[in-house]
């Protein structure tokens, strides 16, 4: 294997899973985005963080987009001496947007980019299967590689997903607090088993929602509704659960984003309605294109750490 010469770029968008019913399975990507440029170096790894994050993210190697990278070349056949990344983040870090999906799927599309042929040895459904296998879970990871509205599953061999359009009247808004969350603790709120009811129920609602979102949206309240992971986790985020609960009650579709304790909303929210100073509410288009990759550093645009219209 050899490497390509000069800086490759990759743009990743956030993504909310779940969906309410559509736990590990349904994703959405968010018009939210992370800019990561990488070079092979003569030697050592060199991280540099603006944005989300700077100051607080592990450096070198242990630094997760590095780590993807690795993965990434033990596939290719290919180790090179050093690395040089620059990041611009823009995803809030465990808020249940894909912080951590969205830096997995860089560093997989880096280390590929970075390898001349890297398509042939790496394609598309293998870098989805190994973003999967680093993230846990293919729900995040299938719409920051695919865009759009994606229903993920796994096989014997791994991941796999499809992209589905979404119509045209959805528009999301997420409400994000400045508390984090973590993956681990809310999935360890979740009990082995649930009632054959709740889940007959669930089933029912997420297979709806893939009709609300790609053709009626006017069935996105119903569609909505969960019993599988949100109830069992409202003790862990009160606010997220009060939030949820205030917004469905004003005829919103809301849901728990990802893990939380972040909100997302799917359908028009009321003008006047407040959700209080504690939250950030931005409204987001879906991102349709999926993760960008391209040759060179990050321009001016690239480098700007705030999001181009957000609306807060």
């Amino acid at each position: 294997m050899t490497f390509t010469s000069g800086p490759v770029r990759v743009r990743v968008p956030a993504t909310s899973a779940n969906l309410g019913p559509g736990f590990d399975a349904l994703g959405l990507a968010l018009g939210l985005h992370d800019d990561v440029a990488a070079e092979v170096t003569a030697g050592g790894v060199r991280v540099a963080v603006t944005g989300e994050g700077a100051g607080e993210l592990p450096d070198g190697d242990r630094h997760l987009v590095v780590t993807a990278m690795r993965a990434a070349f033990d596939v290719l056949g290919a180790q090179p001496a050093g690395l040089a990344l620059e990041c611009v983040n823009r995803i809030p870090q465990a808020r249940g947007l894909g912080s951590s999906s969205a830096a997995i799927v860089a560093g997989v599309l880096l280390a590929r980019a970075l390898v001349v042929d890297g398509a042939a040895g790496l394609d598309d459904a293998a870098a989805l299967r190994l973003a999967s296998e680093l993230e846990g879970h293919p729900d995040n990871v299938a719409p920051c590689l695919l865009g759009g509205f994606t229903v993920a599953w796994t096989e014997p061999a791994g991941a796999r997903a499809v992209s589905l359009p979404v119509a045209a009247a959805v528009r999301p808004t997420v409400f994000v607090p400045g508390e984090r969350g973590l993956t681990s603790v809310a999935r360890a709120a979740l009990p082995a088993t649930v009632p054959h009811g709740d889940a007959a129920l669930t089933a029912g609602r997420a297979a709806l929602l893939v009709h609300a979102l790609t053709a009626d949206p006017a069935l996105l309240l119903p569609a909505t509704v969960d019993r599988l992971h949100q109830d069992y986790r409202a003790a862990g985020m009160p606010a997220t659960a009060a939030l949820v609960a205030a917004l469905r009650a004003a005829g919103v579709a809301a849901v728990v984003s990802g893990a939380g304790p972040t909100v997302l909303a799917l359908s028009q929210v009321p003008a006047g309605f407040d959700a209080g100073t504690d939250w950030r509410r931005w409204e987001l288009p879906i991102d349709v294109s999926g993760a960008r990759v391209a040759r060179g550093r990050l321009g001016h645009a690239e480098r700007d750490p705030v999001a181009a219209g957000r609306k807060s």
